[in-house]
């Protein structure tokens, strides 16, 4: 059995997949290389990445130059609880969210943005979703 029939969830990923993954990747290799931050799509790794956000804010960071760091940190967090879960990809009008399978909705890119605005946490989303 390969690995594309022994997870049929992620042999076929839905279009709406197509950027939050790449944001997400792009993430994980900006953060490796830049930040020396290692992201393994863990939901420990979530708690890295709540504190980071947490230090861009008491930094002062205006939110208009962090519009594409909060997008993949959210991207990034998404595809942690598609990865645990087998939630999906949705997109509607442009923006992004994740439907686990028990049909709950969720929107990790919203969060991080509500990370930076010191009411929120990545981490906790994850656990939430993944029950």
């Amino acid at each position: 059995m390969n690995a594309t029939s022994a997870n049929p969830i992620r042999a076929i990923r839905p279009s709406a997949a197509t950027k939050p993954v790449r944001w997400a990747a792009d993430t994980v290799a900006t953060m490796r290389e830049g930040a020396r931050l290692r992201l393994d799509y863990s939901a420990q790794s979530l708690w890295r990445v709540d504190r980071l956000i947490e230090e861009i804010r008491r930094e002062g960071a205006p939110y208009a130059a962090l519009h594409t760091v909060l997008r993949g940190f959210g991207a990034y967090a998404g595809e942690v609880v598609v990865r645990r879960t087998g939630a999906e990809w949705w997109e509607t009008g442009g923006e992004h969210w994740l439907r686990t399978p028990d049909g709950r909705l969720w929107d990790p890119i919203d969060e991080a943005r509500r990370c930076y605005a010191g009411d929120g946490s990545l981490r906790l989303l994850c656990r939430e979703a993944v029950g």
